[in-house]
Formats: structure tokens, sequence, C-alpha cells
């Protein structure tokens, strides 16, 4: 069975007009009914129904010959109409909070089981490049690398755009295929290009799960990608997963854990041959969110600085490793934003959050809505408060465009911040435009 439609919400412009908002403080209901009528088209036998009044009474509401003052009517009122309930006097709605920012996160409590099931080389996955792999009748060379290597590349910009919910299936069908592989005995420049083909895709599925805030499955994948790279002594991969697990524990409010980790990967990086300053500048912004999350304010500072001189001396022909090549400019800035952020020292964040976001590429959803959501919440913390709901609507198309529960989650962080402000006209505005965000748009739980 169907629900049934939900109430068309009134205009923004309407519940935001100064006439409409003294009309509701007074509880002026013929005023409101009139309103309500003029500028959204809602006549009084829609208000009547809508509301569980009967039409004579609200006609002779609307005539002045009658006042509404029972609270279960002012309810049904608020209810019927999507008149906010501050707006009347009322505690705050079921309604006026979206479910996507309800949804109480689940997560299983074991972690995956073993990539290295019996049969996996032959159940590839929803994954082209797997497939075509065996049709080739298990011939393995450099151009099965290269291959391997370009489908990487795509999943990480189909992750951007879309998120890596639906990307899943496929790519821990081609990591099942490339550990099946090593399982032979093969020349060390392949095996070693193997065991590298194998972290990567275990990592990029530890992300996948990270994004979907289901940490066990994540930190899973992420010690398999840290145990493929270590068979071959690959250092400066090892770093790039650590620090992915040290990203992951100041989201999981673990800020000591984030911090001995992001050591750990500098440690590893540190004795690598030929970690490049890229790299360097890269483990530097985590371990600065690290400091940040414990509240450290001259660690943090300290840590910027340190990436920003390990950024200066990066030079054009430096070898970089493919997965550190996004550490641009503008990611160093949003970056340093963000930590600027955490610490609360949001005059030095705002400008460079601002200008990473006009710089971010159209086609990174996930990026531009994360980042959208962190400039609204330094914004707000400026006391910018207009100006906050504006960035944070125009959060909402590239938010939903995503399936990103990390994403939904500094969206709900933005909402609760603006409890205090929920009669400001701008907070309504947003609000609204919050509402017209389905549930279905975006994703504010891992689906079961």
């Amino acid at each position: 069975m169907s629900e049934p439609p939900r109430p068309k919400e009134l205009p923004v412009s309407l519940l935001t007009d100064p006439v409409m908002i003294e009309a509701c403080r007074t509880r002026d209901f013929g005023r409101v009914f009139h309103l309500v009528k003029a500028r959204a088209g809602i006549y009084p036998s829609m208000i009547a129904r809508r509301c569980d009044l009967t039409p004579s009474r609200v006609g002779e509401v609307i005539a002045g010959r009658r006042q509404l003052l029972h609270m279960d009517v002012i309810e049904r009122i608020s209810d019927g109409l999507r008149i906010p309930g501050h707006l009347l006097g009322l505690a705050r709605r079921s309604w006026e909070t979206p479910p996507h920012l309800t949804v109480r996160l689940r997560e299983p409590a074991r972690p995956p089981a073993p990539l290295d099931t019996e049969g996996a080389a032959r159940l590839p996955g929803a994954d082209v490049d797997g497939i075509l792999a065996l049709a080739a009748g298990g011939e393995v060379g450099p151009s099965t690398l290269d291959a391997l290597h370009s489908s990487i590349a795509d999943y990480w910009r189909r992750d951007d755009e879309h998120g890596g919910e639906t990307l899943r299936p496929a790519v821990v069908g081609q990591l099942r295929y490339v550990v099946e592989l090593l399982k032979e005995q093969r020349p060390a420049p392949l095996r070693d290009g193997l065991h590298g083909v194998a972290a990567e895709l275990a990592r990029l599925t530890g992300w996948t799960y990270f994004d979907a805030r289901q940490y066990h499955q994540a930190r899973a994948y992420f010690t398999e990608a840290l145990g493929l790279a270590k068979a071959v002594g690959d250092r400066r991969f090892m770093a790039n997963v650590l620090a992915c697990m040290s990203l992951q524990a100041t989201y999981q409010d673990r800020p000591g854990d984030a911090l001995a980790l992001v050591t750990a990967a500098q440690d590893q990086a540190r004795a690598a041959p030929g970690t490049t300053p890229r790299v360097l500048a890269m483990l530097a912004t985590r371990e600065a969110f690290a400091h940040a999350a414990l509240g450290s304010r001259g660690a943090t500072h300290g840590a910027l600085s340190e990436a920003r001189a390990h950024f200066g001396r990066i030079d054009p022909g430096d070898p970089d490793p493919a997965w550190v090549t996004y550490f641009d400019e503008t990611k160093l800035n949003v970056d340093t934003g963000i930590a600027y952020g955490r610490l609360g020292e949001a005059t030095l964040a705002e400008p460079l959050i601002a200008d990473a976001l006009r710089r971010e590429r159209r086609s990174n959803q996930r990026g531009r809505a994360f980042h959208a959501f962190w400039l609204a919440r330094v914004q707000l913390q400026r006391g910018k408060l207009d100006e906050a709901c504006h960035t944070a609507i125009a959060a909402l198309a590239p938010a939903a465009a995503v399936d990103s529960p990390r994403v939904a989650g500094h969206l709900r962080d933005f909402h609760g911040e603006l409890e205090p402000y929920r009669q400001a006209p701008a907070v309504v505005a947003f609000e609204a435009r919050l509402r017209e965000t389905g549930p279905g748009r975006l994703s504010g739980s891992p689906r079961p």
C-alpha cells in the first residue's frame, strides 16, 4: 500500500514574510488562512481538509467571527499547512526534520569474510576487466597490469562522481580475481605488480565502506591492503593505507588512534626510497587533522606549516605515485581550512575552503558537497547565518547526486548547529529546501 502524498510545502517567500511571521506569532489564523490562500493557492476547503476542520469553521475564522485557541487545533494547522512549529510557538514538528537526517546508522558486528574464497577466480563480479582477463585464457602480463591500473583510475573517478556503493561489487570481484592470480608462481616484477594492484583494490574497497560509515568492514579491507603492500615491501603504499586508517579514526572520535596511525604512516614514508614531497605534504595534513581533533592548536599549526613546506618543494618531474596525484594546491588549501575549522579558527578557515570550493571540479560531486558543508559550518561559526544557509542550500544538489552517508553526516551536523536559529528566515528557507530533497535522494545510512 503506497503512502499518502506529503502535504504541499508553503512557499519559502511566505514563511519568511514578516506579515506571515507576525500573524503566526499572534496566532491570527484569519490572516494566516488569507495569506495561505493568496500566496499558496490553498483555498478554504483545502485548508479544512488538511487541518481536519469543517469548512464553515474555516470560513468563520477568515471572517473574524471565531478564534482558534485549542492546542490540538493549532498543532493540526501546523502539520496540515506545513507551518514550522516555532512560528506558532510549538516544539519542532516531526515532519520538520527530513527522514534522511534521523536514520540510525547500522553496522554489522563482524568484519566481512576473507577474500580468498574458494572459486573466487571464476566469479569476477560485475567487472568487465576481470571477465576479459579470464576470457583471455589466464594469460597475465604487463598489459594486464596496465588494464587493471586503468580500471582502478576509473573506479576512483566514478567514486567521486556517484559514491562507491554501486561500484563495490565490481571492485571486490576484481580484487578476488587478482588475489587468485597471486596464488600462482610468476616472475618477480609481475608478482610485485599484482600485489600493488590488489593492495589498491583493497584500499578502494575499504574507502567505499568508510564513505558508507561502515567502519568495521573498512578497517578489514584497509588491513588487507596493508598486508598486501607489506608483502612486497611497498612502504609508500603502506603509508597511504595508514593515512586512510588515520582519517577514519578521526571520524570515529578516536583522535589518539588517528595520531598514532598517521605517525606510523610518516615513519613508513620516510624509510621508503623515493618518497616525494607531495606524499609527505599529504601525510602532514592528515597529521594536522589528528592534532585538531585532539584540540592541540600549536601542533596543528606546526603540521600545517610542515605540509606547506613539503608542498613548496614539489618538482613537476617528481615520480609521484598515482594515488597521491590528487593532492594539488586546491586540496592542500581545503584540508588546511578544514583543520582550522576543526580548531574553531573560522576566520582562517573560511577563505581557504571558499577558494577551494570555487576551484573544485564540477564532476566531483562528493568533494563539492563535502567542502560546501564545511564552508557553511565555518561561516556559521563566524556568525554569518544567511551566508551559511545559502552555502548549505547550494550543497544539497551535489549531496543528492552522490550516494555518500559520510556527506549526509556532515549535513546532519550542520542542521543540528542551526537549532538555536530556527526562527531566522534564512534557516526557514534552508529547512524548506532540505525537505524538498526527499529521503531517497540523500543517503543517510548504509543500505541493508
